[in-house]
């Protein structure tokens, strides 16, 4: 029997909009309702479960703040905001109410596309950690992470790491021999504010290498699979 599909509530004033998202992230695997006001939203909402709402700012009636506080306040649905008011204020004060992330009018349908996926995996239910080697220790290689005392070691010398790429090795070592993609990666690096196309976790990826890779140009123990992201390969094969 095939999985639910993930249901998403679009809540805009504009029919075309309403109608170009719905046929679009259909093709891509969602079922998608529509709403034209917080009215109807309330109506939908009262009859469907919905895993995520699209919220436009805009609206007439009850305006898209007060509807993303209501929604906060009932319950723990992910919102995505939109606004063809795209300023700083807009955006803050848009997650500051609840907002799970914040776009604007106009957008490229497959950035939003992208911040869904995002915002659906941080909200999904985290997976049980993989087992630690004595209470918290990683060995690959000649190195031992100490996950307790937050440190990398080669032998008797401690390698220096910066907080975030300690926490980028942790990330890949609790996930040995899977590809991660760049997405999930900076999703994991908690706090991280970023585009869904920032490629900055490429140039982290590339300092961490030099650090612990005996040749970066062919790396051992973080391998990029092209087209997919990353994996760490604790054997250390080539």
């Amino acid at each position: 029997m095939p999985d639910t599909p993930i249901q998403i509530l679009v809540v805009d004033d504009d029919l075309a909009l309403r109608a170009l998202l719905g046929e679009y992230l259909a093709g891509e695997g969602f079922s998608v309702a529509g709403a034209e006001d917080g009215v109807a939203m309330d109506a939908w909402l009262a009859e469907h479960e919905t895993d995520l709402v699209i919220l436009d700012l805009m609206l007439p009636g009850e305006d898209g703040l007060s509807l993303a506080r209501r929604l906060r306040a009932r319950a723990d649905i992910p919102i995505i905001m939109l606004s063809a008011r795209g300023g700083d204020i807009d955006r803050i004060v848009g997650l500051e109410v609840g907002a799970d992330d914040y776009m604007p009018k106009p957008f490229n349908p497959r950035e939003l596309l992208a911040r869904i996926r995002a915002v659906l995996r941080r909200r999904a239910p985290s997976a049980p950690p993989e087992p630690r080697e004595d209470d918290g220790v990683i060995r690959f290689g000649p190195y031992r992470l100490d996950l307790g005392q937050r440190e990398l070691r080669r032998g008797d010398e401690s390698v220096v790491l910066t907080s975030g790429e300690l926490e980028l090795l942790r990330i890949l070592a609790e996930h040995p021999d899977r590809v991660l993609d760049r997405d999930l990666l900076l999703d994991l690096l908690k706090g991280y504010e970023r585009s869904p196309f920032d490629r900055s976790i490429d140039v982290q990826i590339a300092r961490l290498r030099a650090k612990i890779e005996p040749d970066t140009k062919r790396p051992r123990y973080i391998r990029t699979i092209w087209g997919k992201g990353y994996m760490f390969t604790p054997a250390g094969d080539a």
